[in-house]
């Protein structure tokens, strides 16, 4: 009987789905909002009656359309992609997301709504709509011009950074705390285990996706990459993550396979049903009579995410040298907001810390802000042309000076090379800390289970921990050898850059030699310090820490040629993954071909 209702609740969710879906279609509006209406329209808050019996189950497979949509979006991030957008998108993004959450918290407080609905609805209203922008462009035949990049831009930096305020929300929602030294712990957290996922994901699942596509069966494919995905977001979960980040960071890794074009087939037709479930089970929590009202906030909250992501993201665009026209095109472009509202303010209501007009109201904005955003970006260029005509001979003048300045402190020619240099060094040796990071980190959370085995077995306390310990330090010393020898050659480099013989005269090479020599010894301690620091959550005793800081720079000193070699080919490895490579087909594929 149970399975009877299950059928017709779905049943119906699809029907409806599909008509108003076809009628949206027809007349070229977005079709996200009109699985909405779908479910508005079975809902129930809509008379006469009821549609849906088994609302429990929908919302079950609502979630499932969360980690498909999400699944899908990391799919279309790749690293390469988020190096060349650059600090304009970054910029841009961050603009966005610090005046909206200001904006939607004073919104909130404004009208007597509180602190943490106020910064839910602020984190509600930062993110833009990537499903619905991108079919906006796609429809308009703009994707590939220079102001979509900009925007494609910006959206990933706008998905990284949900990913970390949905976790960070739900830090703040459980413990109730909004403070600096909780916000910095959480995010610290939460970068060390999103650069851990990736190096070590980046590594492990392409090579396992090409030992599956060795096959050259779809349903294969398909059953792997879906274990990958729940096994993932299992993982993500008992690490009191959210899924949504599990679902992001499992498809950004295997969006570095050469099997991303299979993959993305497969997995469209089972993301197209889930997520348009989760759509139409956001439409059923939708209570129309909420538009009356709360028909003042709504306007204001729509008006201020449309003149707000227009100046934020404008004026970041501008500020970052591109031209005004571009500039009000990507600020016309993401006023709007969308699906990452919807998981942020399902988050809300599940976790229990926001209203219930909250949820109805973030939709109602939605809504129209995407209906909105088409014309939107149909009338930048001439809104555009009107203030450029508008302006102050002597304003444009200062826009022009501004720019060509811009273009004058740009690194050339050796410096470029040599800036260019020192990034990648750094990042770098920002990885390999991050790896050491989490070696001990992970040491510290099995320590006590480890520690309680080989007790069983009839070992001391005190040698489970040195287990532990030398586990992790085993684990970790080739990235720390790597990070110290990278961070001697950026000794160099610095030397070389930042004392000329013009200015040290004769005490040039002997300055260089100090600096070059300093940085590396300072390096040391520093590493010390830092292993010191990670393994007193293992170590029971500050004797036995001293004793084993000797021992690592003595096993160090030892191995470090093997240990060296070890890490160059774990780092040619990962640079191979993410080296662009031609897809590879499976045989349904050819057939198709």
């Amino acid at each position: 009987m149970h399975a009877a209702g299950f059928i017709q609740d779905l049943a119906i969710v699809m029907l409806i789905a599909g008509v108003v879906t076809l009628l949206f279609h027809r007349f070229k509006q977005p079709v996200v909002l009109g699985y909405i209406l779908a479910g508005v329209i079975i809902g129930p808050y809509t008379p006469p009656f009821q549609l849906i019996h088994d609302k429990e189950t929908i919302d079950i497979l609502a979630e499932l359309g969360i980690i498909f949509l999400l699944f899908t979006l990391g799919l279309e991030f790749t690293l390469k992609k988020l190096a060349s957008v650059g600090l304009t998108a970054l910029f841009g993004a961050l603009a966005e997301i610090a005046l909206m959450m200001w904006a939607g918290y004073s919104i909130a407080m404004y009208f007597g709504w509180g602190a943490m609905n106020g910064i839910f609805l602020g984190a509600m209203l930062s993110v833009s709509s990537t499903t619905i922008i991108i079919k906006v462009l796609d429809d308009l035949k703009m994707k590939h011009e220079r102001f979509a990049q900009l925007i494609f831009g910006i959206l990933i930096f706008d998905d990284i950074l949900a990913i970390g305020m949905i976790a960070l929300l739900s830090s703040i929602a459980i413990t109730g705390e909004v403070g600096t030294v909780a916000v910095l712990s959480t995010l610290g957290k939460l970068t060390l285990f999103m650069v851990a996922a990736l190096v070590l994901g980046i590594l492990i699942v392409p090579r396992l996706l090409n030992y599956v596509a060795r096959y050259k069966n779809d349903e294969m494919m398909l059953i792997t990459v879906l274990a990958l995905c729940f096994g993932f977001c299992l993982i993500v979960i008992k690490l009191e993550y959210s899924v949504a980040l599990g679902a992001f960071v499992i498809g950004a890794i295997m969006a570095e396979s050469r099997h991303i074009p299979v993959i993305e087939r497969i997995i469209d037709p089972v993301r197209n049903m889930f997520s348009a479930i989760f759509f139409v089970a956001i439409g059923l929590l939708f209570d129309p009579r909420i538009l009356l009202a709360y028909a003042g906030p709504i306007v204001l909250i729509t008006v201020v995410v449309v003149f707000g992501k227009l100046f934020a993201c404008g004026a970041a665009s501008f500020i970052a040298g591109n031209s005004g026209r571009t500039s009000m095109r990507v600020g016309m472009g993401l006023s709007q907001i969308g699906e990452f509202s919807f998981i942020i303010a399902a988050l809300g209501q599940s976790l229990k810390v926001t209203s219930e007009f909250l949820y109805p109201t973030a939709v109602a904005v939605s809504a129209v802000t995407s209906l909105l955003t088409p014309y939107l970006i149909k009338w930048a260029d001439p809104l555009s042309r009107k203030l450029s005509d508008a302006m102050p001979p002597r304003v444009v003048y200062i826009g022009q000076l501004y720019s060509t300045w811009l273009q004058s402190i740009q690194p050339q020619g050796d410096r470029a090379q040599r800036a260019a240099i020192i990034r990648r060094i750094v990042l770098q040796v920002v990885i390999n800390l991050a790896l050491v990071t989490v070696v001990f980190m992970g040491g510290h959370y099995f320590a006590p289970d480890i520690v309680g085995a080989l007790e069983d077995w009839g070992l001391a306390p005190y040698w489970g921990a040195l287990v532990v310990w030398g586990a992790a330090v085993v684990c970790s010393l080739p990235c720390l050898l790597a990070a110290y020898g990278k961070l001697k050659a950026l000794s160099m480099v610095l030397a070389e850059s930042s004392v000329s013989p013009a200015v040290a005269g004769r005490y040039a090479e002997p300055v260089r030699r100090v600096i070059a020599e300093l940085i590396p010894l300072m390096t040391l301690v520093g590493f010390l310090l830092l292993v010191a620091v990670l393994s007193t959550g293992i170590l029971p005793t500050s004797e036995q820490l001293l004793l084993m800081l000797a021992s690592v720079l003595i096993l160090g000193w030892l191995l470090r040629s093997r240990l060296l070699k070890i890490h160059a080919r774990l780092q040619a490895a990962l640079v191979e993954t993410l080296r662009e490579k031609p897809e590879i087909k499976t045989e349904d594929t050819r057939e198709r071909s």
